[in-house]
């Protein structure tokens, strides 16, 4: 007998991986627009599906009413709305989104409400955040960077790139100006600038440039003098995006061609998500570098966090939504279970406070193969 109901929203690549993961325990409905994907899990999986336009309010609202957790998985763009509308419905939620939004600003209205809303809850942002507030609980960290990707395992010119996720936030994460904080002072660059090359043993050797990866740490953390986040792509792709960018590509101001108006971001999107599109069953994997120095116990301290992780040939499901998915999954355990139950809207680095919520998480991951190994010096 299925233990809890949940709806995920979204069955995109990690939106599948969400319910396939909880189907293992609960009833489980997916809702997305795309018949196709909906009918892959209803045929291969003991997963209830619904056809519906995740964009209409009341219909989400309408939705949602009967189900134990709401779990997003849609794009960015939709996120904020979403969460905004399932809080105001009474429901918990975990969320995967990169919303350009403030998230917390629902925190005032979940905590009226009674929810528990759990934000930015995906491999990156996501497992950072909770393993910063985990140990923010016992160290007095002076610098805190993580660098991260997702990337093919072979190599295609001219981009060097596939989307193990949805690519309209894989650009707007290269137009977003990013921000980070060096000797106590929040500091904002371009996207894609101070690029760097990393070295990681199972890789080899990659470019890492500044994201707008801290998010909600910035609020949270602000005690941290040194925080930073970078994404990391193979060598040569970040200089072929900053040319598209620089000539125009990502301009939000619509141009008129052919008496049509359309936005330059628009048409650079389609034309990237056509061609970023991960084929059935191509290999990818995910890296992550997280890097916490201070001081622990009157000792200094230097902490690392590695993680390497690759497609999963036998579920077929790619590293990507592996490594967000069952952050999200494990994550929505802890609230069906009532492990954890405040209420408002909490990223991942207020759930990493609790030493057991943290060891639950870490526990989840590792026992679905996602390890990470550990070095302090």
């Amino acid at each position: 007998m299925k233990n809890k109901k949940i709806i995920v929203l979204g069955a995109g690549m990690v939106g599948k991986a969400i319910a396939i993961d909880l189907a293992k325990k609960h009833h489980v409905c997916a809702a997305d627009i795309d018949q196709q994907s909906l009918s892959f899990l209803s045929k291969n999986y003991d997963i209830e599906t619904k056809g519906i336009n995740l964009m209409e309010e009341e219909s989400v609202q309408s939705l949602v009413k009967g189900f134990d957790l709401v779990v997003s998985a849609v794009p960015g763009f939709m996120g904020f709305d979403i969460v905004k509308t399932v809080i105001e419905a009474g429901k918990n939620i975990v969320d995967i989104s990169f919303m350009p939004e403030d998230f917390m600003e629902l925190n005032t209205l979940a905590a009226r409400k009674g929810v528990t809303a759990i934000t930015d809850c995906g491999v990156a942002p996501g497992m950072p955040n909770l393993i910063v507030g985990h140990h923010n609980e016992s160290m007095e960290i002076e610098h805190f960077s993580y660098y991260v990707g997702g990337l093919p395992k072979v190599k295609v010119y001219p981009f060097y790139y596939k989307a193990p996720f949805s690519p309209i936030d894989v650009v707007e994460e290269y137009t977003r100006p990013a921000r980070f904080v060096e000797k106590g002072k929040r500091m904002v660059k371009p996207a894609m600038s101070e690029p760097e090359m990393a070295f990681f043993d199972k890789v080899g050797t990659l470019e890492a440039f500044y994201t707008d990866g801290l998010r909600s740490l910035l609020r949270n953390m602000d005690h941290i003098p040194n925080m930073k986040e970078k994404t990391l792509r193979y060598p040569g792709h970040i200089q072929l995006i900053q040319a598209l960018k620089i000539a125009g590509f990502f301009d939000k101001e619509p141009l008129t061609v052919n008496n049509a108006s359309i936005r330059p971001i628009d048409f650079t999107s389609k034309v990237l998500i056509r061609d970023w599109q991960l084929e059935p069953e191509e290999r990818e994997f995910t890296v992550m570098r997280i890097e916490l120095t201070g001081i622990q116990d009157g000792e200094a301290k230097n902490i690392v966090y590695e993680l390497y992780d690759e497609y999963d040939e036998v579920e077929k499901i790619t590293s990507m939504a592996r490594t967000t998915g069952f952050t999200a999954t494990a994550n929505a355990e802890l609230v069906l279970s009532g492990q954890f139950s405040g209420k408002g809207v909490f990223p991942l680095e207020l759930i990493g406070m609790d030493a057991d919520c943290f060891e639950f998480v870490m526990k989840y991951l590792k026992e679905r193969n996602i390890r990470f190994e550990i070095t302090i010096s």
